[in-house]
């Protein structure tokens, strides 16, 4: 069973490649991704990476979360699902402090 790993934190310097690369010392990485700006092609600053052995994965996480990569803390965990509705997932409500009855 595979794993798709979350990397936050990550310099806007770093390149896939190197990535792809601090994953491979825990296992095979099928691909390594980092998200950029659709508009700028600057990087967000984080990225995904798969992994065919779930295992490998939850090694690679464990090891590799706040490990310093560029003079950054990294961010490792499992990757949730996407939102399959489309929209933007993951930000929290803010509560306005009305009723919503």
């Amino acid at each position: 069973m595979s794993i798709n790993i979350y990397v936050g934190n990550l310099s806007f310097d770093a390149n896939e490649g190197e990535l792809k690369g601090l994953f491979e010392g825990y296992g095979v990485v099928d691909s390594a991704k980092i998200i950029s700006d659709q508009f700028t092609g600057r990087s967000r600053g984080f990225g995904f990476i798969e992994m065919s052995n779930r295992e490998e994965g939850l090694r690679a996480i464990q090891e590799l979360d706040s490990k310093d990569l560029g003079g950054r803390s990294l961010k490792v965990n499992e990757a949730r699902p996407k939102n399959s509705s489309g929209g933007a997932g993951g930000g929290a409500r803010r509560d306005t402090g009305r009723s919503r009855w």
